[in-house]
């Protein structure tokens, strides 16, 4: 977990430099700390207002090398003395739990975006603890790799094993939005996982999920089931802040809020809709103009609006300059790397690159289904059959079907299937896309061009009169004009539309 905090914080009076490693007091004299002191106040000040357990602490601090509690209790006391807490209110004891620094909420330094804690798997049967605890360390190694998430550390969430689960409560001690719970039951050769994300301020269930497998290969079952969990996880996280966004008042609205409420919009990719989507993320990156998600979405919008709404060359230019934002050295966001390279890819035709930073993105987080759903259809624009049709699965088997990113590999699908001549299988994946997101125009022309292939002309003039009315100024030229498409496979693709009855 990253516990870097940039600038100073004032507690009961006293100016903690957090680069500095001084205390200042009113009076201008300067409190002393040892270094090990001072790094175990600047952890508990990362954390503030939750539990730190004792391990957790230990591990920071002194990196795993063994040491005493001593040395730990030590290290308390003179944080107390420093910061006045004579009456251990601010800095709080629990009980053979660990410790918590009590700071108001404008003083606290809680990551933005969604947070989160696993708790320790629940057993039944045969079940091997050291399999059960092995998955939960999995799913929170998986979580942490997600951009935004902040995810409580091992130490912490699993001293609430064995404990009645009273949802509010733990997560006020830890200082979480979110709490995933679980159980493991064996019947047989197979285990099942039910898993519980709960929101921690209001007890209501998020999402629950139920997966299966065999045992015989514990490493490979464990794999399996943390893929999938983190993989269904990523966009019920997603639609439960952009919930939570869009619930809060006007006047509490930052940056992150604000990106949120843009996101649903942004995802329909919907002719037309994108001038509320881009007020927001503009108002947002005024207020952090360093917020990559924020860009990424507005690259993608520009991208949308330019294909879409005349080839405004100022569009093109808006989408390019955000891509760049996110596709900088150290970015390091995988979603925000993935729209950016997919805008870039689809305006300037280079797919080769768009896929390096894919593979790149997926080295940070191998189990998105929104960058397998981006880098396969780069991999369909540019022709590449088998990663396309390898990747939308793979997309489709991390991401529910109710994911409103889920047209994307559907998508993928239609345009291989087209491109490789299989127009049963582009027709049925066309329509996929058009039930998963009924909004987005384009699909309905690969529709039509896979139904004009099968000799259905009745079916194809249906669907692109579907298409006219989405997008009503849609030519085919204007089509071939912008897309980026492989150029035997597009000369295929616009010969078709132009067969097409009411094609113009």
């Amino acid at each position: 977990m990253d516990t870097s905090l940039p600038g100073n914080v004032v507690i009961n009076g006293i100016e903690v430099d957090l680069e500095g490693d001084t205390l200042r007091r009113p009076d201008g004299s300067t409190a002393l700390l040892r270094p090990q002191s001072f790094a175990t106040l600047r952890y508990l000040v990362a954390n503030a207002n939750r539990l730190v357990s004792k391990a957790e602490l230990h591990q920071a601090v002194w990196f795993g090398v063994a040491v005493t509690d001593d040395s730990l209790v030590q290290c308390i006391h003179a944080i107390r003395r420093a910061l006045g807490d004579d009456d251990r209110t601010l800095l709080q004891t629990v009980s053979r739990r660990g410790y918590r620094l009590n700071l108001p909420e404008d003083r606290a330094t809680a990551p933005d975006g969604s947070s989160i804690a696993v708790l320790p798997f629940a057993t039944g049967g045969e079940v091997e603890s050291h399999f059960v605890d092995g998955l939960a360390e999995e799913v929170i190694t998986g979580l942490s790799r997600l951009p935004g998430l902040f995810v409580i550390a091992r130490n912490s969430s699993f001293a609430y094993r064995d404990q009645a689960v009273d949802v509010r409560r733990i997560a006020a001690e830890l200082g979480v939005r979110y709490l995933l719970d679980g159980s493991v039951r064996r019947a047989g050769a197979r285990l099942r996982i039910n898993a519980h994300l709960i929101d921690g301020a209001t007890a209501a269930e998020v999402w629950a999920g139920r997966f299966e497998g065999t045992a015989e290969d514990v490493f490979e079952l464990e794999d399996e089931l943390t893929e999938q969990i983190v993989g269904v996880l990523e966009p019920s996280l997603r639609r439960a802040e952009i919930a939570r966004a869009e619930r809060k008042a006007h006047s509490r609205l930052d940056a992150y809020d604000l990106y949120l409420r843009a996101v649903p919009q942004v995802l329909t990719n919907k002719v037309g809709g994108t001038e509320e989507a881009l007020r927001l993320l503009r108002a947002a990156l005024e207020l952090d103009p360093g917020l990559l998600p924020a860009h990424g979405y507005a690259a993608w919008l520009h991208e949308q609006r330019y294909f879409r709404g005349g080839l405004d060359p100022a569009d093109r230019a808006a989408a390019l300059a955000h891509a760049e934002v996110v596709l900088g050295v150290n970015a390091g966001d995988p979603q925000a790397m993935s729209i950016g390279a997919f805008v870039r890819g689809n305006l300037t035709g280079d797919q080769d690159a768009a896929l390096v930073v894919f593979d790149r993105a997926l080295a940070i987080n191998a189990n998105s289904a929104l960058v397998y759903g981006f880098s396969a259809l780069a991999a369909a624009h540019s022709g590449r059959d088998e990663r396309a049709v390898a990747h939308a699965r793979k997309a489709l088997r991390l991401s529910p079907l109710d994911d409103p990113l889920s047209y994307h590999p559907f998508c993928a699908l239609a345009v291989a299937g087209l491109f490789a001549g299989r127009f049963e299988e582009a027709a049925a994946y066309a329509r996929l896309t058009i039930q998963a997101n009924p909004a987005f125009s384009v699909p309905y022309a690969y529709l039509a061009a896979a139904h004009i292939n099968l000799g259905e002309a009745d079916a194809a003039a249906a669907a692109m009169r579907h298409l006219l009315d989405a997008e009503p100024a849609f030519t085919v030229e204007g089509f071939a004009r912008t897309v980026r498409y492989p150029p035997a496979q597009l000369d295929r693709l616009v010969a078709a539309l132009t067969r097409v009855e009411g094609a113009r």
